[in-house]
């Protein structure tokens, strides 16, 4: 017997067809918010201050390892040392240890450029007493920015009397004594060969060829 029964309709698709994109709008629309993204980044870059580049030159100084993140604290007092932060009198290597024992945490070595900020404004009720907190801090601040660590140069030798006499070559003796001529510059081959003296004057005689002029000298 034929099945009469009609089918279920199946149910109407209601949602609305995407319009067809224009492919030129979709690649504009792209490429300004990559332009968005990049020029954000940029900026953010870009605010790099000249207090944290200092912070991180001196954060790197001595340490092939340092990222510039995080300083330690030999490198702390070299900063304060190199940008005139101790001066001697208001603040000491003292108060430069303690404040960065004081502003680091309990299980850590290092301080970062946030509590770097921190101890500068420390040291700087100290440095500059006689300035309100804002402007102490300001002034510390310039004392620090665009600056790098100082290299000291090349250890200079130290003259020593021991050195000395062994280098004067007018007290040499014997053998030493003929390498070098009067001024103490070196004869070279002559100063290290045997060379026979023919001009008939006793070796050592020190009025050799003074004999024309005595003789016309008595005319």
């Amino acid at each position: 017997m034929a099945d009469n029964k009609a089918k279920p309709a199946k149910p109407a698709n209601k949602t609305p067809p995407k319009s067809p994109s224009d492919p030129a709008k979709d690649r504009a629309a792209k490429r300004l918010s990559c332009d968005s993204n990049s020029s954000h980044e940029g900026a953010v870059a870009g605010e790099l201050s000249a207090l944290e580049e200092a912070f991180r030159k001196f954060a790197i100084h001595g340490d092939t390892r340092a990222t510039g993140k995080e300083m330690h604290g030999k490198n702390w007092s070299k900063l304060c040392k190199d940008c005139h932060v101790i001066d001697g009198k208001n603040v000491t290597i003292t108060d430069v240890d303690i404040v960065f024992s004081k502003i680091k945490g309990k299980s850590s070595r290092t301080i970062t450029f946030e509590q770097f900020k921190e101890a500068l404004q420390e040291l700087s009720k100290k440095r500059f007493k006689d300035k309100s907190d804002e402007e102490a801090v300001q002034e510390i601040y310039k004392l620090i920015e665009g600056k790098a660590p100082i290299i000291s140069g090349v250890t200079k030798a130290i003259s020593s009397p021991t050195v000395s006499r062994l280098t004067d070559t007018s007290k040499f003796t014997g053998s030493h004594k003929e390498r070098f001529d009067p001024s103490g510059k070196g004869k070279g081959k002559a100063g290290r060969e045997d060379l026979v003296d023919t001009s008939g004057y006793v070796s050592g005689y020190k009025h050799a060829g003074t004999y024309d002029h005595k003789v016309q000298g008595s005319k």
